[in-house]
């Protein structure tokens, strides 16, 4: 066992002496020169985003936060809408469409911590980006395609997240976003020398929505055009922008339109607009009504830094840090006693050097390595260590811990009946919603009253399976999954148990300022649910034991990272930890005859090598 360590240490240091802080191919690790926005950037920023809407004669709000989600500053035009409207796009009635209460300035900060969260130093991903890959088809509009692969991911980074950090909590992120993840365009990242350092979001129009058809994707958005304006002097590369970039064989979308009516070079002076054409706002619990410098991603200033511990350094890891610089999720045992320490620290371990080692899907220059996020927690949700690739999104922060959560939680045999536990989600619109509902759906689609707590063991990807709108996924016209809203009343705003879990203390949260963490109300389950790839159960023999999550990079991805490094570390340990038996994974059951899925890794994933189907037979 030791020198098997001993060989993987070799590789991952290998690996890392090819770093370097622009990128590269052949497996080269990216890691991102630490830089931030000066406060005369934010003033520039901003000047130039109102020089666009003035000339468009539109007035909007604009917020600017850095990559860790610090706001950094909120602008309100005069005559700005105090307030916007939710729409799907989709008819939908019901969870947080229609919402027409809450203050434009959140809608701003939401599509700018979106774009930031979304962008590295090897991908600059927009808000239509997101809208284009969290949708129930892949692409939006193509009748017959599956979900996206980011299906849901907009119930993520949410205010009664335990992982992302209060807005209020000094520099330290990475921080939550009012609305959680934005798909409605207007919100675009900002770069300087090459390094992802925040990101402007914009909302004109009244509208937080999200564009439902990518074949005929229509006229130029306006918000979009003033984030456009607002980016010169730090926009994001050509060369990694997403429509530089394809998933599923498909081209990503970044922009429609840069045909501005401004020239942003002959932007006023901040000093010059603000009072006359707007100004600064204070918004409570994001930004206190003035202009503040950005943090540099990668110093303990930003809460997320190299780590220095000599199990993991050899994987050139990062790890989250407090405002102390301590560790916020160092390696420990299970708190339900099933997994102890030094299972879980090489189980993190062996996992980052399966990323260290994967071709990334969603970066560029191809042959770029991937980075991700990796966490693991126990059976009862407790985080017992996380660590990151230097240059992984940050969205994989919080997500990561939603796909370990998510698979812990519907593997246990106690999920049916806390489930049916909790009170209904209570819809602004005076309806409501019961979660017991989802229950009773999942015993009659399964054809088993024992759903969810007879021991089955299901991936993060096997409940996406379940929870969409049409089951198969993505064969129209077919009965919706058992924990998704039917297609007729389904929007990304309204889409099932996912929403309707964390609904109650999403809308506290925007109208009683409740900022407690606990999303759920199950112990298990504090930051939500997610629904796609990259979380799966651990097991002992077949003992549920923890469960881990990978995400930051392409989906089959995160599976290959999370899947073959448990099965790794546990050929490793040798103490029995390993990937859920076979016999009891999800892809055994076929509801309305159909065979779930359980893990889908690439078929040749590695840089410099032609291993194929690595994740066969595991």
């Amino acid at each position: 066992m030791n020198a098997a360590r001993l060989t993987l240490g070799a590789i991952a240091i290998a690996l890392l002496a090819t770093c370097s802080s622009g990128g590269g191919n052949g497996g080269s690790l990216q890691i991102p020169t630490p830089d931030a926005l000066a406060i005369t950037d934010v003033q520039q920023v901003i000047a130039q985003a109102v020089a666009e809407a003035q000339a468009r004669n539109v007035a909007g709000s604009i917020a600017v936060v850095d990559r860790v989600g610090n706001v950094l500053a909120v602008f309100k035009m005069t005559n700005a809408a105090a307030t916007f409207t939710i729409d799907g796009g989709r008819a939908a009635v019901g969870g947080l469409e229609a919402v027409s209460v809450l203050p434009s300035e959140l809608a701003a900060i939401a599509k700018a911590i979106t774009a930031a969260y979304f962008s590295s130093a090897g991908n600059a991903f927009s808000t239509r980006t997101a809208g284009q890959i969290i949708q129930e088809h892949f692409d939006p509009g193509q009748l017959g395609a599956g979900s996206g692969p980011l299906f849901g991911v907009q119930f993520s980074q949410l205010t009664c997240s335990d992982v992302s950090q209060q807005a209020t909590a000094g520099s330290i992120g990475p921080k939550r976003s009012p609305l959680g993840f934005a798909a409605d365009p207007g919100g675009l990242p900002l770069y300087k020398n090459g390094s992802v350092v925040g990101a402007v979001g914009v909302i004109s129009d009244g509208k937080y929505s999200v564009v439902t058809n990518y074949i005929a994707l229509g006229s130029p958005d306006q918000d979009e055009l003033i984030a456009v304006a607002a980016t010169a002097g730090f926009a994001a590369p050509q060369g990694i922008r997403a429509d530089r970039i394809t998933a599923d064989g498909r081209t990503l979308s970044f922009t429609t339109s840069e045909a501005l009516q401004s020239n942003p070079a002959s932007a006023p002076a901040f000093a010059s607009i603000n009072g006359a054409m707007g100004s600064l706002v204070n918004v409570p619990g994001y930004n206190g009504g003035a202009i503040v410098a950005g943090t540099a991603y990668g110093t303990a200033a930003s809460g997320i830094e190299p780590d220095t511990n000599p199990a993991l350094a050899a994987t050139g890891d990062y790890i989250l840090v407090d405002g102390l610089g301590n560790n916020r999720y160092p390696p420990i045992a299970g708190t339900d006693g099933l997994l102890s320490a030094a299972e879980v620290t090489q189980i993190l371990s062996s996992s980052l050097q399966v990323a260290n080692r994967t071709r990334a899907q969603v970066r560029q220059p191809l042959g770029s390595t991937a980075q991700v996020s990796v966490v693991v927690v126990d059976t009862v949700g407790a985080i017992l260590g996380y660590i990151r690739s230097p240059d992984a999104l940050v969205d994989s922060v919080d997500v990561v811990t939603q796909k370990a959560r998510t698979a812990a939680f519907f593997s246990s045999t106690g999920a049916s009946a806390t489930l049916a536990a909790l009170p209904a989600a209570s819809y602004v619109n005076g309806s409501s919603s019961p979660i017991s509902a989802y229950v009773t759906a999942s015993q009659s689609f399964f054809a088993d009253p024992s759903a969810f707590s007879n021991g089955v063991a299901f991936s993060t990807r096997s409940i996406g399976n379940v929870a969409a709108p049409y089951f198969p996924d993505g064969i129209d016209g077919t009965a919706n999954g058992p924990l998704a809203k039917p297609s007729a009343n389904w929007s990304i705003f309204t889409d099932g148990l996912q929403l309707d879990l964390v609904y109650n203390k999403f809308i506290a949260a925007l109208t009683a300022a409740d900022t407690s963490t606990g999303c759920t109300g199950i112990a298990s389950l504090k930051n939500g649910i997610t629904l796609f790839g990259g979380g799966f159960p651990i097991y002992r023999g077949s003992q549920l034991v923890g469960a881990i999550g990978a995400s930051g990079d392409g989906t089959d991805q995160s599976d290959l990272i999370a899947f073959l490094g448990v099965d790794n570390a546990g050929k490793l340990l040798n103490t029995g930890v390993g990937n859920a038996p076979p016999s009891i994974r999800a892809d055994n059951l076929a509801p309305r005859g159909t065979r779930l899925r359980y893990v889908n890794c690439p078929a040749a994933p590695f840089n410099n090598s032609t291993a194929e189907d690595v994740c066969s037979g595991l």
